[in-house]
């Protein structure tokens, strides 16, 4: 449904042009220092603003309503929302009859047998991500010295971001890009065989974030045409270094003590200034349409904190889970005073 953990728990409630958007977080244990000052690099990292997004302006200031009092988590339910006020629904009136090519305005339609909330894509809509953004910086906390770190390595294809989102922008079209994330300082042993294996948990989060098409751990889909004497990683001590990482970190599903490295595609954003054909449900004709609105040209820009989130989050419900199975491996997230507990 509309929530993602076992542990660490989140639910992303609310629709883009409502009146809030937000997260809970069911788990978070108590004593974890955390303000509201704390929530803004990450969320600034992920507002609009730079060539290339959308002219949609949100302030995009948390407000938290319990789960944190006197600077502090308290083990209850952390809830946290923010105010949608810049908001022009008009733009989506016709989408429920002119469905928008690669959006969910059918899909959500049919499912929801008509009653979803199409302004601003609802709660199919990349705003809604403000949630994991959120709910992401509790988790970083909670993981210790764990450090995540994702960047856009590429747009449309090209190293050359700036020059691929410009010439998009001219041309009134959309682009996807290449995100690559770097996990550092993770523990071996996290992760389980088969249906809870690193790669398998981590993936049901990042596809949750609108518009990712794809992810690959390591050296990926060019592991296909790598011969096995090349693609194994020879360890080099008894901490389980190794002198290559094909692997991406991962041995069998549980994760080796190595860097854990791995990249996700960005479809184009799928509203763009070009006419497209669609159907209209109340002529039955192929109509043109132009989608209006405010959209990016990459949505790719404004995403690399969003994964960063979606990799934290998954980190902080599996040390969580690992704790309860094995007793913890030292790793927990720092508490007041900067103490380890």
């Amino acid at each position: 449904m509309n929530s993602f953990g076992t542990l660490f728990r989140i639910s992303l409630f609310g629709e883009s042009h409502g009146h809030a958007i937000g997260v809970v977080i069911d788990g978070c244990p108590p004593g974890i220092s955390i303000s509201p000052a704390d929530f803004l690099p990450d969320l600034e990292r992920r507002k609009s603003g730079a060539s290339g997004t959308t002219a949609r302006r949100e302030p995009d200031l948390p407000e938290i309503f319990s789960g944190i009092y006197n600077g502090f988590t308290t083990g209850s339910p952390v809830v946290i929302l923010t105010s949608n006020k810049d908001k022009i629904s008009a733009d989506y009136d016709d989408f429920r009859k002119m469905p928008r090519p690669g959006h969910a305005d059918f899909t959500s339609s049919v499912k929801y047998f008509g009653f979803s909330d199409l302004r601003g894509s609802g709660h199919f809509s990349g705003r809604i991500t403000w949630g994991l953004v959120v709910a992401g910086v509790l988790a970083k906390k909670l993981t210790g010295d764990i450090i995540v770190s994702a960047n856009l390595i590429s747009a449309g294809g090209s190293a050359d971001i700036g020059t691929a989102v410009k010439k998009a922008v001219e041309e009134h079209d959309s682009i996807g890009g290449i995100i690559e994330c770097v996990i550092r300082n993770v523990p071996a042993g996290l992760g389980e065989p088969f249906f809870n294996s690193f790669e398998s948990v981590l993936s049901h989060l990042v596809f949750s974030i609108p518009a990712i098409k794809g992810i690959e751990f390591g050296s990926g889909f060019a592991a296909a045409g790598m011969k096995g004497s090349v693609h194994n990683d020879p360890f080099t001590d008894s901490n389980g270094k190794t002198s290559t990482n094909n692997a991406g970190g991962i041995n069998g599903g549980i994760t080796n003590g190595n860097d854990i490295i791995f990249r996700v595609a960005v479809k184009p954003t799928s509203s763009t200034g070009i006419e497209q054909s669609t159907f209209n449900f109340e002529t039955k004709m192929m109509e043109t349409l132009k989608v209006k609105g405010r959209h990016d040209t990459c949505i790719a820009l404004r995403m690399p904190v969003i994964v960063e989130a979606a990799a934290a989050i998954t980190l902080a419900d599996l040390i969580l889970v690992d704790r309860g199975i094995c007793g913890g491996r030292g790793y927990e997230g720092k508490r007041r005073g900067g103490e380890t507990h």
